[in-house]
């Protein structure tokens, strides 16, 4: 009675303490198994130890029998590779991972090794897997520290990044375990989609995806486009136009809407743009008054909604963009063309190239296409809905090694940034005079450089880490912990490295404890409360001491934007304009969950589009293979130009290169019909929010275009292949694909696609620019 009362209470400690997760019990049941057997197996050689490992191998499905066996092989593994024994609770992530779920294990609890040792569970049951990670820097790491795991498991090891050549990556794919940021993993799966003879692939099929900081990879990024493209020419803005709209004044000439998504003319900017270039009438339906309206709006978007050191940097002579969720250069993200160009011509550097987009596919598709995903985050309970809804996934809470003795105090708001700000610098310096590390988490670039100067006006050095350096960030956060430091950092998610007291060496480590570990400083409320929780996490890590504090003001942007209505009657401090009214933090709560309410709504939004697209993609590629694969192309040529094949077939007397031929020209065709698809589904969607006026459903009518233009594909790719061949001119050496018109780009790239800040509010830019045509007749 006893025990079954024990059990009711810890489960329902577990349902109130942690929501929307997983019982454990089954495999916390595992765990004395797994230490019984770990004497026996530490009398092994490490021969016989991969030799036991082999012997999972040879098991058909797995059992709690094979999973005690794993835990008790890769802990004896990382025992002998890395001098660590891997803790209960690291055993416990793994076996969550093992039953596909989305593990959360907060921040220096050993979600590596946890990976590591899944990632050779699933090798050794005969599945490829894929740690995805969320930066190139992280896989190559995570892939070298835990290869001597993974020797002595018997599991191969590899690794993608940038610089890797194809036959490198065709050799990390067919290891037993390949490590890979999200966007390497999903470029490599579009020029997959481009080859024209199946040796030249990289990528087998996809069957199972390890995700390290899953929700940042399935939730924040989620609707993150990749994007295949071919070379055009270079992006040309209107550079008379971007010289007018510099000119503009906010106020006066433009307006933007409160959430900073819009911006439109006002008449007397309309008046001034017109007549600047050379009285031309915007809003006419003839002339090119239309034409030049596009180059306006994009201009002034360029112009009113996109902040250099906060959207972006302008570094080397170029534009880059900075990732917001993660706080770092997004080294191949762009904008859509027309808006690139436009930051270009706003900034004054040379244009990049123009590309026609071969193919793409978001972060979220790329993942569903994996059969099994599990994923490991320290943050993963506040999106378990999310992650159920869009990827069947549950959350397993695995607690923490050590109990969490770091002391969270209670926000300190203010009426407006400026005096918020001298708080802050208050505080670091009252904290900084004690010795005590101190580690600042800013909202964007400028704000961290800012406050970097003016700590340096009086007198407080400190350590910086944001887009502009995060290739040192590695360095920078590892000692981030020793004795005096402050370190300034725009983004703490998914930077992957672990901040230990006293520093690297952790040498001062019991000093920095005595003062009370690591002072983090929130300088503002993130727009998810889980950001929040990944910069708190970096402070008291396997039950170190420390502390968190954050700062916010009524006038941040997370206010503003989402809940600007500031109730009546709140006070503050006449000298420091603090404010202690529980309403206004109850107002930066409301902001808070109205921003993850926003981020919720057009992520389920783009799915909604999505999942379509992916439907048509899976179908057509299936098609694509058996061009690739086999010899239908020159059947459905041998059938269709009998002739003009008879003719081909007499001019190469070599079957398999008139079959190469077929394919080539096949392949050219339902590559580049797939392409205008996208370009057709990029027109409907952005224009579909007019079917709203009509009172018609925007999906519904999104479908009802979509999917007969897509049946059109494949009979079209064949009437194409046939013409292409009966109009080709050929020769004793074949035929010139080039001069019949089957012409590939030059050069492709990747990029990912920087959420299009005008486009999730199509139908309001609508009524603006309604408002306005009305203004103008009138």
């Amino acid at each position: 009675m006893a025990a079954l009362m024990s059990r009711v209470g810890k489960r329902l400690r577990r349902i109130i303490q942690r929501p929307a997760s997983v019982e454990l019990t089954r495999y916390e049941a595992l765990l004395p198994a797994i230490e019984k057997r770990e004497p026996e197996i530490e009398k092994l050689s490490d021969e016989e130890l991969t030799e036991a490992a082999a012997n999972l191998r040879e098991v058909g499905k797995w059992g709690d029998d094979q999973l005690v066996e794993l835990g008790a092989l890769g802990r004896e593994a990382a025992r002998r590779a890395l001098d660590e024994r891997a803790f209960d609770v690291q055993v416990l992530g793994t076996l969550g991972l093992l039953t596909g779920h989305v593990v959360q294990m907060a921040t220096g609890e050993g979600k590596t090794l946890a990976g590591a040792l899944a990632a050779a569970g699933y090798a050794l049951q005969g599945k490829r897997v894929h740690v995805v990670t969320v930066n190139d820097y992280l896989a190559r790491r995570d892939a070298e520290w835990m290869k001597p795991i993974f020797d002595l498991l018997g599991v191969t090891v590899g690794w993608v990044e940038p610089s890797r050549t194809r036959e490198e990556r065709r050799e990390a794919y067919h290891a037993d375990v390949t490590y890979g940021a999200v966007s390497e993993i999903g470029f490599d799966m579009l020029r997959d989609r481009l080859v024209t003879k199946a040796e030249e692939l990289v990528q087998p099929e996809p069957e199972v995806a390890i995700i390290d900081e899953a929700d940042s990879v399935l939730v924040d990024e989620a609707r993150v486009p990749l994007v295949m493209a071919g070379s055009v020419d270079a992006g040309q803005a209107d550079e008379e136009v971007a010289n007018v709209v510099r000119r503009l004044r906010l106020g006066l000439h433009y307006e933007t809407d409160k959430d900073g998504r819009n911006a439109w003319l006002t008449t007397a900017g309309s008046s001034v743009v017109e007549k600047s270039l050379g009285g031309i009438d915007l809003y006419s339906e003839s002339g090119d008054g239309q034409d030049r309206l596009a180059a306006v709006n994009v201009a002034l978007h360029a112009h009113a909604l996109l902040e250099r050191d906060v959207d972006y940097l302008v570094r080397d002579g170029k534009v880059q963009l900075i990732n917001a969720s993660r706080g770092r250069v997004a080294e191949l993200q762009r904008w859509p063309d027309g808006l690139q160009a436009a930051v270009e011509a706003k900034e004054q550097v040379p244009p990049s190239d123009r590309g026609e987009i071969l193919d793409s596919i978001t972060v979220q598709a790329l993942m569903a296409r994996y059969p099994q995903v599990a994923g490991m985050t320290g943050t993963a309970v506040a999106v378990a809905e999310q992650l159920r809804e869009f990827y069947q996934l549950e959350v397993a809470v695995i607690p923490p090694n050590t109990e969490n003795i770091r002391e969270d105090a209670k926000d300190r708001i203010f009426a407006s940034p400026s005096q918020k700000l001298r708080a802050i610098e208050e505080e670091i310096a009252r904290v900084h005079e004690t010795g005590q590390p101190i580690l600042v988490g800013t909202q964007d670039v400028a704000e961290s450089e800012e406050l970097a100067e003016k700590l340096a006006k009086v007198g407080l050095e400190c350590v910086v880490l944001n887009a502009r350096n995060d290739a040192e960030e590695a360095e920078i956060i590892a000692d981030a912990g020793r004795y005096g430091a402050v370190t300034v950092s725009t983004q703490m998610a998914g930077r992957g490295t672990d901040i230990r007291l006293g520093g690297k060496d952790g040498k001062d480590r019991e000093r920095v404890a005595e003062l009370g570990g690591l002072h983090v400083i929130g300088t503002a409320r993130y727009p998810s409360s889980r950001l929040d929780d990944q910069l708190r996490g970096r402070a008291g890590r396997q039950g170190d001491p420390g502390s968190s504090i954050f700062f916010a003001s009524l006038n941040d942007d997370l206010v503003l934007q989402n809940a600007p209505d500031i109730p009546e009657g709140i006070e503050s401090d006449s000298e420091t304009g603090e404010i202690t009214d529980v309403a206004a933090h109850r107002q930066i709560k409301h902001a808070q969950r109205v921003a993850e309410g926003v981020d919720l709504e057009i992520h389920r939004n783009t799915w909604r589009y999505t999942r379509l697209i992916e439907r048509q993609r899976t179908e057509l590629l299936a098609h694509r293979d058996k061009l690739l694969r086999t010899d239908l192309a020159k059947e459905q040529l041998e059938k269709g130009a009998p002739e003009k094949f008879k003719e081909l077939s007499e001019a190469v007397d070599d079957e398999a290169k008139v079959e190469q031929i077929c394919r080539e020209i096949a392949l050219f065709h339902i590559d580049q019909l797939w392409s205008d698809h996208l370009a057709f589904l990029t027109d409907v969607r952005e224009s579909i929010h007019l079917r709203a006026l009509a009172r018609e459903t925007p999906l519904d009518e999104f479908h009802r275009a979509a999917i007969p233009e897509f049946h059109k594909i494949i009979p079209e790719t064949e009437k194409r292949s046939i013409a292409s061949l009966e109009e080709a001119e050929i020769t004793e050496n074949g035929i010139d694909l080039a001069a019949s018109g089957v012409r590939r780009a030059t050069s492709t790239w990747t990029y990912l696609v920087h959420d299009n800040p005008f486009d999730s509010d199509a139908e309001q830019a609508l009524k603006k620019v309604r408002s306005l045509l009305r203004r103008k007749k009138d």
